[in-house]
C-alpha cells in the first residue's frame, strides 16, 4: 500500500486500529517505515515510531519492534538522534509497564516466573500436564499470562542494546538499558538471562574494539565514555556477587581489568575502592586465602590514600582485616613437589592474579616469589598496616609469628580469638566497603594454630600421646587434627607420624623416607673409606701419580670430549621429546575441537530438531484443546436448550464431540427455520397494518395540504408587498447620495490620473534597471563560457602533447630495446661460435696428447732398466726432445691471447696465462705442449695428480704415472 505522505499512513494505521484491524495497522506502519521513499526525516516519523511501537508492545511483537527501530535509526542517525533517544525510552516504558500489569494480575510471582530459561519453548512437563488435564490450573494461567510478557520485556532489552551497541551519541541510553536489564535480572532472580546479558555485552565491547573503522564507534579515551563503561561493568559486578554467581564476578573483575588495560588510564579511586571490596568477597567464596588477603590490603591502602572522611575506628577495623586475612593463610607452599607444568600454570596465575589484584598500583614483581604469605606480612609491617589494627590483632600476630611458647600457645591465643570473633560492624565513614565481620577468619585462625602448636611441639618432643595432644589443641577433635597435619607433611611443613595401636605421636625424622636418611648409604661409605685410608694406607703414591702423569692429559681430553657427546645426545633427546609432546598435544587439541566441533554440531542439530517437535506438538495441542473448548461450548449452549440431549448426556450415553457438533448444527438449522417461520409471519402482519394505516391517513393529508396552500399564498402577497416599499425607500437613498458625492468628480480623477503616472514612472525605472542586470550577468556568463572553453581546449591540447611524447618515448624504449636484444644475440652467436672452436682445438689436443702417451707408454715399457738407470742429469735433459713441437704449439696458444687483446672472447685460463706472464718468465713447455703449473707445488704433492694441480681441461686426464715420471722443469728430483 503507497501513501503520498506519511500523514496519510498514521491516518489508515488509526482507522484500522478503531475497527480493530490491529495486524493491518502494524503492516501498514511498518511498510511506511522500511520505505526508501521516505528516508528524509520529519517530525510525523517520530508520531508514526510512538504508534508503531505501541502496537508491537500490545501485540508482543519483538521482531517487528526491532526491524522498525533499526530502519528509524538509518533515518534520523544523522539528523535528530534524540528522536530515536525518545522513542527508545517509550518502548521500553511501554514494555516495563505491560509487565507490571501483568504482574500486579498474577497471585503467585514464584510460580508465574518458575522457568528456566525465558527463551526457551515450554517445558516437557508441562506439555504433559496440558495433554493429561482438560483444565488448566490457577498456576497454570498465571504462567500464561505473566511470563510471555517477561519474555517480551526480556526481548525488548536485548533488541535496544543490540541497536544502541555501536552508537557514540547514546552512550548514557546503553548505559541505563544496561542498568536497567541487571535490575530486572536482580529483582526477578533471572540468573541464566543476566550470564546471557553479561556475554551480550562482553561481545559488544569486543567488536567495537575489533572493527575501530566504523562512523559512530564510541570512543574508549574520553573520559565519559570510559566512565559509562565502568560503571556498567562495576553494577554487572554488584548484581553478580548479590545473585551468588560468582563465576560471572569474577569474569566481571577480567571484563574491568582488561578495560582498564585497554584505554591505559587509571580509574577513579572510588570505582577502585568497590573493585577490591567485591574482588575480596569473590577471593574468600573460592577459598583463596592469599589473593583475598592482597586484595584487603589494597583496599586498606586505597581507603587510607584517598578517603579523607575515615575515622580512627573504621581505619583500625579495615587493618585488622587485613592482618587476619593474611593470616589466615596456610604456612606452607602448596606446590612443593608439583611437576614442572603444574609449576608452569601455578606461575602463570600468580601473575595473572597479581594483575587483577594491583593493576594500578606498584607490585614487586621481580621478588622471588610474585605472591607469597611472607612478602605480604613483611609489606604489612613495613607499610604500618599491624600498627593501625587493634591491640588483640597484634597480640595474635605476635604470638602466632614470633613467639615460641609449645604449651601455653592455646592459652594465650583462646581469649585472643574470643575478643576478636566480637569485633565487627558497618564502616560508617566508607560505604562502598562491605560489612566487616572479624569472626569469619576465626576457623582458618584456629587452622594456623593448630599448625604452629604441631610445628613447635615437634621441636621438643619426639613421642607425644595423642590424649595430651588434644588436651593441648581444643579446637579441634583429633580426626580434624590428623587431617590438617596429613596436609601439612604432604608439603614438607611437619615431620610426624600417628600410632594408633600405641596411642602416640611421633615427632622428628622417624623414618628412612625423613630427609636426614635419604642419603645414608653415600655417609656409610664415606666413613668406610676414611676409615680403610687410616688402616691400610696406599703404598708407591707417587709411582703411581707418575704413572698417571702422561697419560691424564688424554684421559682428561677423552672424558671431556664424552660428556661434551653426551650432553649433546641428551640435548637432542630432550629436544626431539619436547617435539614429540608438542606434536602430540598439537593432535590432541586438534582432535579434541573436531570433536567439540562435531559435538556441537549435533547438539545443535538435536536441539533444533526438539524444538521443532516441541514447535509441532504445541501448535497440535493448541488446535486439540480448542477443539475441545468449542465442544464444551457448544455442549453447555446445546443443553441449555435442548433438554432431552442433556438428559442423554446426564444417563450417561456415549455421546462424542462429532455427535455434540451435529446435533448442535441440526439445533441450530431447526432454530433457524422456526426463526425464519416467525419473521414471515409478522412481516405479513406488519404489512396489513401498514396498508390500513395510510388508507385512514388518506384523505386527512390531502385536507392539510388545501389549508397550508391558501395560507402560503396570503403570506406570500404579504411578503411582495413589503418588498416593494423598501425598493422604492432604498432608490431614494442611494439618489440622495449621487448627488451630494458628485461635486467630487473631478477631484478624484485628478488623483487618479497622478498616482497612475508615478507608479507607471516606477515601473519603467524598475524595468530598465532589471534589463541592464540580465544583461550584466548574460555578459559574464558569456565570459566565463569562453574562459572555461580556452582552458578545455588548452587543458586537451596539453595531455594531447604529453600522450603523443609519451607514445615516443615508448617507441623509442621499444627500438632500443629490440636493438639491444639483437646486438645481445649476436655477440652471444660470436661467443658460441668461439667457444666452439675452442672445445675443438681443445679435442684436438687432447687426442694429440691421447696419442703422445700412448707412444710415450710403449717406450717405457721397452726401456723401463734403462730408464730407472739413468742419471738425475740426463733426465733433467729429456723434456728438451719435445722442444720443436711446443714451440710449433706455442703460436696456436698465443692466437687466443692476442685475440682478447683485440675485444674477442678469451677462456679464463688463457686469460691467467696472459696476465701471468707479464709478471713472471713463463715455464718451458713440456713435450706435450702444455706450459706445466706444477713448479709451485711442494716435493711432497708430486705424486698427486688431482683437480687442483691442472689449469685448464685437459689437465683433468693426466695420469698419477705421468706426472711421476716426467719431474717437472726446475725441480730437484727426490
Amino acid at each position: 500500500m503507497a501513501f503520498a505522505k506519511p500523514e496519510n499512513a498514521l491516518k489508515r494505521a488509526e482507522e484500522l486500529i478503531n475497527v480493530g484491524q490491529k495486524q493491518d495497522a502494524l503492516q501498514a506502519l511498518h511498510d511506511i517505515i522500511t520505505s526508501r521513499r521516505y528516508r528524509a526525516w520529519q517530525k510525523t516519523h517520530e508520531k508514526i515510531m510512538f504508534k508503531y511501537v505501541e502496537l508491537c508492545v500490545e501485540m508482543r511483537r519483538g521482531r517487528f519492534a526491532k526491524d522498525g527501530l533499526i530502519q528509524y535509526r538509518i533515518v534520523c542517525q544523522q539528523v535528530n538522534v534524540t528522536s530515536l533517544e525518545e522513542v527508545i525510552k517509550h518502548f521500553m516504558h511501554l514494555s516495563t509497564e505491560k509487565a507490571e500489569q501483568a504482574r500486579s494480575q498474577a497471585q503467585a510471582l514464584e510460580e508465574a516466573l518458575d522457568v528456566d530459561d525465558l527463551e526457551a519453548d515450554k517445558r516437557p512437563e508441562d506439555l504433559m500436564l496440558s495433554y493429561v488435564s482438560g483444565e488448566k490450573g490457577k498456576d497454570r494461567s498465571d504462567r500464561e499470562l505473566v511470563t510471555p510478557w517477561f519474555k517480551f520485556l526480556w526481548e525488548t532489552y536485548r533488541t535496544v542494546l543490540e541497536i544502541l551497541r555501536n552508537n557514540s551519541k547514546l552512550e548514557a541510553l546503553y548505559a541505563m538499558t544496561a542498568h536497567r536489564a541487571f535490575q530486572f535480572c536482580k529483582q526477578y532472580k533471572r540468573t541464566t538471562e543476566f550470564r546471557r546479558l553479561c556475554e551480550i555485552i562482553r561481545n559488544h565491547l569486543a567488536n567495537l574494539n575489533k572493527y575501530r573503522d566504523q562512523r559512530d564507534r564510541p570512543d574508549l579515551s574520553a573520559p565519559e565514555s570510559l566512565q559509562l563503561y565502568l560503571d556498567t561493568r562495576l553494577e554487572q559486578l554488584k548484581i553478580a556477587t548479590e545473585l551468588g554467581l560468582w563465576q560471572e564476578a569474577f569474569r566481571s573483575v577480567e571484563d574491568i581489568h582488561g578495560l582498564m588495560c585497554m584505554v591505559k588510564k587509571t580509574p577513579k579511586p572510588s570505582l577502585m575502592v568497590v573493585y577490591y571490596a567485591k574482588l575480596t568477597e569473590i577471593f574468600r567464596i573460592s577459598a583463596s586465602h592469599l589473593y583475598h588477603a592482597y586484595a584487603w590490603f589494597k583496599l586498606f591502602s586505597l581507603q587510607k590514600s584517598f578517603n579523607k572522611n575515615l575515622s580512627q575506628k573504621d581505619l583500625q577495623l579495615i587493618a585488622s582485616s587485613v592482618v587476619l586475612a593474611a593470616l589466615s593463610v596456610p604456612p606452607y607452599d602448596h606446590t612443593r613437589g608439583s611437576s614442572h607444568l603444574e609449576l608452569e600454570n601455578e606461575k602463570e596465575r600468580n601473575l595473572r592474579m597479581a594483575n587483577l589484584i594491583g593493576f594500578n598500583l606498584d607490585l614487586k614483581l621481580n621478588s622471588g616469589e610474585l605472591l607469597s604469605r611472607s612478602n605480604l606480612l613483611s609489606e604489612l609491617v613495613s607499610k604500618g598496616v599491624l600498627s593501625c589494627a587493634t591491640q588483640e590483632v597484634k597480640d595474635l600476630y605476635h604470638v602466632l609469628e614470633h613467639e615460641f611458647l609449645p604449651l601455653d600457645l592455646v592459652s594465650k591465643i583462646q581469649p585472643l580469638l574470643t575478643k576478636i570473633s566480637n569485633l565487627s560492624g558497618k564502616l560508617s565513614s566508607a560505604p562502598s566497603v562491605p560489612e566487616v565481620q572479624l569472626s569469619k577468619y576465626v576457623p582458618a585462625l584456629e587452622k594456623l594454630a593448630t599448625l604452629r602448636l604441631l610445628q613447635q611441639v615437634s621441636q621438643v618432643y619426639q613421642t607425644l600421646k595423642i590424649d595430651n595432644l588434644s588436651q593441648m589443641i581444643p579446637f579441634f577433635e583429633f580426626s580434624v587434627v590428623e587431617k590438617i597435619s596429613v596436609d601439612a607433611v604432604k608439603h614438607n611443613f611437619l615431620s610426624m607420624k600417628v600410632d594408633h595401636m600405641k596411642g602416640v605421636v611421633l615427632f622428628g625424622n622417624s623414618g628412612l623416607q625423613s630427609g636426614g636418611f635419604k642419603d645414608h648409604l653415600n655417609i656409610l661409605a664415606e666413613s668406610l673409606n676414611k676409615v680403610r685410608a687410616k688402616v691400610c694406607p696406599p703404598v708407591n703414591k707417587a709411582s703411581k701419580l707418575g704413572e698417571m702423569l702422561p697419560s691424564l692429559a688424554d684421559l682428561v681430553d677423552k672424558e671431556h670430549k664424552r660428556l661434551l657427546a653426551r650432553k649433546s645426545i641428551i640435548e637432542h633427546r630432550k629436544e626431539e621429546q619436547e617435539h614429540l609432546l608438542l606434536e602430540m598435544e598439537r593432535n590432541a587439541e586438534i582432535k579434541r575441537k573436531k570433536q567439540q566441533q562435531i559435538a556441537e554440531e549435533e547438539e545443535k542439530k538435536r536441539l533444533a530438531t526438539e524444538i521443532e517437535k516441541r514447535r509441532n506438538q504445541m501448535i497440535l495441542d493448541d488446535i486439540r484443546d480448542k477443539e475441545i473448548e468449542q465442544a464444551k461450548a457448544l455442549l453447555q449452549d446445546v443443553g441449555k436448550r435442548n433438554k432431552k440431549m442433556r438428559k442423554s448426556i446426564l444417563e450417561g450415553e456415549n455421546v462424542t464431540k462429532q455427535t455434540i457438533m451435529e446435533m448442535a448444527l441440526s439445533e441450530q438449522l431447526r432454530e433457524r427455520q422456526e426463526m425464519e417461520k416467525k419473521l414471515q409471519k409478522l412481516a405479513k402482519t406488519m404489512d396489513y397494518l401498514e396498508r390500513a394505516k395510510r388508507e385512514e391517513a388518506a384523505p386527512l393529508i390531502e385536507a392539510a395540504f388545501q389549508r397550508r396552500l391558501v395560507e402560503e399564498k396570503v403570506l406570500h402577497e404579504r411578503e411582495q408587498q413589503l418588498e416593494v416599499e423598501l425598493s422604492r425607500q432604498r432608490h431614494d437613498g442611494d439618489l440622495r447620495e449621487k448627488n451630494r458625492m458628485a461635486r467630487m468628480l473631478e477631484n478624484k480623477i485628478t488623483f487618479q490620473e497622478r498616482v497612475v503616472h508615478l507608479r507607471q514612472v516606477e515601473y519603467d525605472r524598475h524595468r530598465a534597471e532589471r534589463e541592464d542586470q540580465i544583461q550584466q550577468m548574460l555578459q559574464a556568463r558569456r565570459q566565463e563560457r569562453e574562459a572555461l572553453r580556452k582552458k578545455i581546449f588548452f587543458v586537451r591540447n596539453e595531455e594531447e602533447k604529453q600522450r603523443k611524447l609519451h607514445e615516443e618515448e615508448e617507441a623509442r624504449k621499444r627500438e632500443e630495446a629490440e636493438r639491444q636484444r639483437k646486438l645481445d644475440e649476436e655477440r652471444r652467436a660470436k661467443l658460441d661460435e668461439i667457444a666452439e672452436k675452442q672445445r675443438q682445438r681443445e679435442r684436438e689436443l687432447e687426442e694429440k696428447e691421447r696419442q703422445r702417451r700412448e707412444a710415450l707408454l710403449g717406450r717405457a715399457t721397452d726401456g723401463s732398466p734403462r730408464l730407472t738407470e739413468t742419471p738425475v742429469g740426463s733426465r733433467l735433459l729429456e723434456p728438451g726432445v719435445a722442444a720443436p713441437a711446443a714451440a710449433a704449439a706455442a703460436p696456436a696458444a698465443a692466437a687466443p691471447a692476442a685475440a682478447g687483446t683485440a675485444g674477442k672472447y678469451v677462456p679464463r685460463f688463457r686469460r691467467d696465462r696472459t696476465e701471468g706472464s707479464g709478471q713472471a718468465p713463463s715455464p718451458e713447455p713440456d713435450r706435450w705442449g702444455r706450459q706445466d703449473d706444477q713448479t709451485s707445488q711442494p716435493s711432497s704433492d708430486r705424486w698427486r695428480s688431482d683437480d687442483r694441480n691442472s689449469s685448464f681441461g685437459g689437465g683433468g686426464s693426466r695420469s698419477t704415472w705421468s706426472s711421476a715420471r716426467i719431474p717437472p722443469r726446475g725441480g730437484s728430483g727426490r
